[in-house]
């Protein structure tokens, strides 16, 4: 059954006064932006990174979600969308809140295990998107020169759930 349906099925019958309390604390609540990245490897163990036009650093792939839509489901959708890359998304390995900076609320950045490209999907990967101005495999010492620091910290976080297990929490990139 789906959250919906329980929800439905436990508040029917209550009168509108309480669903307008409801609604009226739900509007109260935080709006979280969220994004969504994939740590995605080469055979070698080299990183893929993105390079956003409208970024002046690397970044992982994927992006933001939309309205609603589920962290998993909008890593796909930017992989598809930039890369044209349709990938099984593992494991989350990472959160991060990241908090208000320049014109942006806080964020929640979820980061996926994207798995290993086979060298033939490695080397016919290209940017599809504008979005993108090039992308690259680099070797995991070389990433961190190419991102933010607490978006290497991410990072460093990510690889550690894959090689440990388990899902890291952060906040700025710090544990």
């Amino acid at each position: 059954m789906s959250v919906e349906r329980e929800w439905e099925a436990s508040y029917q019958g209550r009168d509108a006064a309480e669903f307008a309390y409801l609604a009226e604390g739900n509007a109260r609540q935080a709006r979280k932006r969220v994004s969504a990245d994939a740590v995605i490897r080469d055979e070698t163990g080299r990183l893929l990174l993105v390079d956003p036009t409208y970024k002046p650093d690397w970044d992982l792939p994927g992006g933001m979600a939309e309205a609603n839509e589920p962290p998993r489901q909008a890593v796909r959708r930017e992989l598809k969308e930039e890369l044209d890359l349709d990938l099984h998304v593992g494991e989350l390995l990472c959160v991060d809140w990241v908090s208000p900076h320049g014109p942006w609320d806080d964020l929640l950045a979820f980061v996926f295990d994207g798995g290993t490209l086979s060298a033939d999907q490695a080397r016919s990967l290209h940017a599809v998107d504008p979005e993108l101005a090039a992308i690259r495999f680099c070797p995991p010492d070389e990433v961190a020169r190419l991102l933010r620091p607490y978006v290497w910290r991410r990072v460093q976080a990510a690889l550690t759930a894959l090689d440990h297990g388990g899902v890291r929490y952060l906040q700025d990139g710090c544990v």
